[in-house]
């Protein structure tokens, strides 16, 4: 039997989402400082880039016609980052994940064969994310897509732990996935808060996962990083190097290097050298098929992406949806 093309960077847009928090005290000034962040040229690009691309976020027949063009067979769909929202209270935030998590099951329930889902965890508010992450999983999502960082917290904070523990009890899987970059008006133009940011943002998360000792704790999570890991598998030498010589780096067991064997990552890299990179010090099962459907800052081309890097057969087929089926529920 063939192994199924598996595309693990899918997303959905939740309306539904949209219109609870848009009336809310403090969605005009998240959308302000994404505003200062993104910058107005890339603003004025983006709303009718995601305009144009409504049905295939909302819309699982377009999704499914689009799949079947790109010769992909199964999507995993997590809502967009978008619907993070860290500036929500308590109150709101639960009502968000519950909200965010059954629509994204409803959406993956009209394909289930083909669309497996992920829900979200509200990381300012460490004490709701097992709640969260339990929620996901009565839905019968398969985990839940976070962020690199909340309002005043890093991965590596404790508060975080209980998240950890119950995904490596359960299984889960967790998809980091930022969305905007603390770098702020420094990357207000040209799209760097997305060209620049989001492959920073992965790699100052994934940092402190390693760093902190999170992979040396639970050696046996689910976490799959989004855009290849950002920065950091093609610059890990300079984090194996500070840990070599300087004390205060090393607080995890094991040169950094050793924990991108514990990562899965997407292929989403737009550079056929920077891939087979990735998969050679990641290891080629380690690395996942993601084309961030649909948007424009994915790849419309998969496998053609997959393809350029002249991967040996094995590696191509492992990564072109072997790796991703050993994550998917058995039939």
């Amino acid at each position: 039997m063939t192994t199924p093309t598996v595309d693990v960077h899918a997303h959905v847009l939740l309306p539904e989402v949209d219109a609870l928090v848009a009336d809310l005290p403090g969605h005009a000034e998240a959308k302000a400082l994404d505003t200062r962040r993104n910058g107005p040229a890339s603003l004025a690009v983006s709303g009718p880039m995601v305009a144009a691309r409504i049905p295939r976020l909302t819309d699982v027949g377009a999704r499914l016609a689009a799949m079947d063009a790109q010769g992909v067979d199964i999507q995993l769909v997590s809502p967009s980052p978008s619907h993070y929202h860290p500036w929500a209270d308590e109150e709101t935030a639960e009502k968000l994940y519950r909200l965010a998590n059954e629509a994204t099951a409803a959406h993956c329930a009209q394909a289930p064969k083909q669309l497996y889902g992920l829900g979200l965890v509200p990381l300012q508010h460490p004490l709701q994310a097992v709640r969260a992450l339990e929620h996901a999983l009565e839905q019968g999502l398969l985990g839940v897509e976070i962020s690199s960082h909340a309002p005043g917290r890093e991965l590596s904070d404790p508060a975080y732990e209980p998240l950890w523990a119950r995904a490596e009890e359960t299984g889960a899987i967790l998809f980091l996935h930022p969305f905007g970059c603390t770098l702020d008006e420094r990357l207000d133009r040209w799209y760097l808060s997305n060209t620049v940011g989001q492959p920073t943002e992965n790699a100052v998360a994934l940092s402190h996962l390693i760093f902190s000792g999170v992979l040396d704790r639970h050696p046996e999570l689910t976490l799959i990083a989004a855009h290849g890991g950002g920065y950091l598998p093609t610059h890990i030498g300079r984090s194996d190097h500070a840990w070599s010589v300087r004390p205060d780096a090393q607080s995890c067991a094991r040169e950094p290097s050793s924990y991108l064997r514990q990562v899965y990552f997407d292929s989403l890299v737009h550079d056929p050298h920077v891939l087979r990179e990735l998969v050679r010090v990641a290891g080629p099962d380690r690395v996942l098929l993601g084309s961030d459907f649909p948007f424009d800052m994915g790849t419309e081309d998969p496998l053609g992406a997959l393809r350029a890097a002249r991967l040996s057969d094995a590696d191509f087929h492992a990564v072109r949806g072997g790796n991703a089926a050993a994550l998917l529920p058995k039939e």
